[in-house]
């Protein structure tokens, strides 16, 4: 890169700085720049799009094409070459536009005379916000440097429409972060709240794209990144007899901040005129655009480079979490995912959590599910556009998020939440009366726990007991293998706080979306159907036992319930419960106090299960249907896919049918059977399980109320033959039938 192509590229960047400066309208700055980017670089055209909407390019601005064709000529992503630059997110540089792939031409603007194009994507984070184009008559490639200055050029626009420069006419001029904004997601825990954002990881607002003194720029970047060096060094030196995995990745981290490559790409970027801060964003946007359409090996890689771009924002501009917004009094958690320690340090003060990413298994869903705090996943967009202290409303129910909401909105979504509030006062004076259907049958509603903040709600939910307790979250909020002492304390806890009522605490259930941080992740092309839960136990012997150990000393003279997950054969069970009388009969030896009476169950997640021999029904205390799993197993739908996860109804005819047989097999052996899952906690699919012969059922404390609700009002008997009639009509679901039969009680 020449001397003098590095001075022409800063004068150029001046010039849009001291623009930016102006005291002038959007659209006056907008046709100014594109008039000085025509100018420096020698062109008939300049011309500048940005997005209407996610889907629609509009010329906001151009020198040299038809000035009538301003806010007039709009295009879909992907549509013509300016369409293939903001979908591709690379450049187009051609002599012959007119012949390229793809050209689309537009009469209105009277590009037909330009035969040469570049179109740069204008940028931010990942981000796509427009594409900046210059043409020429004469048909010519343009140079490397051109393209270089250009890209410059369009990280500067990125940060000018970032910081709000461009506000005038049309909705694609007007102020980022100050519209209302829908996104719709998926459900990861039902509920509905209004609040304020709280950002995670606070964005870093670049104010100064543009630098007059290079030297300086480059002693600030250099200082800082010596910082970021020094910072990985020490976390290296702290986990040197640490964990291997979390070595290898501050090792990966170390590579990074010591890249040679990446250092140079910045200083060449202070060179043509950028500060140290637009440097690191400028390579941080191209690494993400380039390596998130890659394999998962380079985009994991692309996650230790955002996060190391990250740090040197914060060093170098001191915004970040250590000095970042104060939280609001009713926070709605905005991330683009956090795991299951993090949040429950946030707690209960939490409103709401939205998230980009995340899963309706994750941990980070179990953990919002155990705090009974709305949750929306799948957000995708919302941590660039949202700020922290937006005002926002979370309609868990619908998987929706209004962001800056207008008036009627809120409105509509207050009176939601005052409806829902309603409800729960109702069903406050149901807490202590049985959940008796109006043909005299009791229904036994428990509730799923795996955090100590659950076990108060034993009292105020009215659940009889704690049908499921989840272990595994006291495995996935640590850095390292808790020890059997303290899970020993912990269950005794949990037992303490439940009295007399049961627990029953499932082992281990690990795999698929639950991965310990410090366990070697398996590389598995279908994790749901992998490596997990009971497998892993029976694979590792010393945790399963060291768990068992620790379950049986908490008991210490008390009663016992334990419940192994995932069991898809009646092998994996009798193992399994061997191994557990065994160190019952070891605690004996050892003379420790053994549980006044143990009960041992499965969970039946798999259809094969259902096919077990008659011995395994009669070999176990008690069979609980894990709906979630079993569901998307029977129908083969991953309810990790939002696209099929939906599709399937729980009241479908077959998965009804598939469940009463699983109730005939427990009813010859005698053995207790409930449902638990997601499904138990909706009132309607809850007294059609209790139709079709279910006795007890588990769910999140905020759905007892519901459910004893609507059980209380139905007459079981007259349900059943509901279900029977459409099924025998040929009718695939019964739940328009049922529905029918509900609106229609007294």
């Amino acid at each position: 890169m020449s001397e003098s192509t590095e001075t022409a590229s800063r004068k150029l960047l001046g010039r849009l700085r001291d623009t930016l400066a102006e005291d002038s309208a959007g659209q006056e700055r907008l046709d100014h720049i594109t008039h000085l980017i025509a100018d420096s670089m020698r062109t008939e055209v300049c011309s500048i799009y940005l997005f209407r909407d996610a889907e629609t390019l509009e010329l906001c601005a151009t020198e040299g094409l038809n000035p009538d064709a301003v806010h007039q000529t709009r295009m879909r992503i992907g549509e013509g070459l300016v369409g293939r630059v903001a979908r591709s997110r690379n450049p187009i540089n051609t002599p012959n536009a007119p012949q390229e792939r793809g050209f689309r031409y537009m009469p209105e603007t009277g590009e037909e005379i330009f035969s040469s194009f570049l179109g740069v994507p204008v940028q931010r984070l990942g981000e796509a916000l427009g594409v900046l184009v210059v043409q020429s008559r004469d048909g010519r490639i343009f140079t490397g440097d051109e393209v270089y200055g250009l890209e410059v050029v369009a990280m500067v626009l990125a940060e000018m429409t970032e910081l709000g420069a461009f506000l005038g006419e049309g909705e694609a001029l007007s102020a980022r972060h100050t519209h209302p904004r829908v996104f719709k997601g998926g459900t990861g825990q039902e509920g509905v709240a209004e609040g304020h954002i709280y950002l995670h990881e606070p964005r870093v607002v670049v104010t100064n794209p543009v630098a007059d003194d290079p030297v300086r720029e480059l002693e600030r970047l250099q200082e800082a990144v010596n910082t970021l060096r020094i910072s990985v060094d020490e976390m290296l030196t702290r986990a040197e007899n640490g964990d291997k995995e979390q070595r290898e990745v501050l090792e990966a981290y170390r590579m990074f901040a010591n890249s040679r490559s990446w250092m140079k790409r910045m200083e060449e970027d202070i060179a043509r005129g950028l500060s140290a801060e637009a440097s690191v964003e400028k390579e941080q946007s191209l690494a993400r655009s380039r390596l998130s359409r890659s394999d998962a090996y380079l985009r994991e890689r692309l996650h230790d480079l955002d996060d190391l771009s990250n740090r040197l924002l914060r060093i170098l501009t001191g915004q970040g979490s250590e000095t970042g917004a104060e939280m609001p009094e009713d926070p709605i958690l905005v991330a683009r995912n956090i795991g299951p320690g993090e949040l429950l340090e946030y707690g209960r003060k939490l409103r709401g959590i939205i998230l980009e990413q995340g899963s309706v298994g994750s941990h980070a869903a179990i953990v919002a599910r155990a705090l009974a705090i709305p949750l929306i996943i799948h957000a995708d967009g919302i941590v660039n556009e949202a700020l922290n202290g937006d005002h926002v409303l979370v309609d868990g129910d619908q998987g929706v998020v209004h962001l800056r909401p207008g008036d009627s909105v809120a409105a509509a979504i207050r009176d939601k939440i005052a409806m829902q509030a309603e409800a729960q006062k109702r069903y406050i004076g149901l807490r202590d009366k049985p959940a008796q259907s109006r043909c005299g049958t009791i229904i036994e509603l428990q509730m799923n726990a795996g955090l100590m903040a659950d076990l108060p709600s034993l009292l105020t939910s009215g659940a009889e007991g704690v049908g499921l307790f989840r272990t595994e979250l006291q495995f996935l909020i640590r850095n390292k293998m808790p020890r059997r002492a303290e899970l020993a304390a912990l269950y005794a806890r949990v037992m303490d706080a439940a009295g007399d009522k049961q627990v029953v605490f499932r082992t281990l259930d690990i795999g698929s979306d639950k991965v310990l941080p410090y366990m070697k992740p398996q590389d598995e092309p279908n994790p749901a159907m992998g490596w997990r839960a009971i497998r892993v136990g029976l694979d590792k012997p010393g945790i399963m036992r060291m768990q068992l150990q620790a379950l049986i000393r908490a008991a210490a003279g008390r009663p016992l319930t334990v419940m192994f997950p995932f069991v898809a054969q009646f092998d994996e069970f009798r193992e399994a419960r061997r191994r557990l009388l065994a160190e019952i009969e070891n605690e004996r030896r050892l003379g420790h106090v053994l549980p006044e009476t143990l009960e041992i169950g499965a969970m039946l997640e798999t259809p094969s299960l259902a096919f077990a021999p008659q011995q395994f029904f009669d070999m176990t205390d008690f069979v609980s249907i894990g709906g979630n799993d079993l569901k998307q197993f029977f129908f083969a739908a991953d309810r990790e896919n939002e696209r099929v996860r939906r599709r399937y109804d729980t009241l479908n005819v077959s998965f009804l049918s598939f469940l009463a047989q699983i109730v005939a097999r427990c009813n010859v052996s005698g053995t207790s059977l409930s449902f638990c899952g997601e499904d138990a906690g909706r009132p309607v699919e809850a007294v059609c399980f209790a139709a079709m012969g279910l006795r007890k059922m588990s769910m999140r404390p905020a759905s007892i109320g519901p459910v004893k609700s609507l059980m209380r009002r139905v007459d079981l008997g007259a349900l059943k033959q509901v279900i029977d009639e459409a099924s025998s009509n040929g009718e695939q679901t019964v739940r328009p039938a049922v529905m029918n039969y509900l609106v229609n009680l007294d």
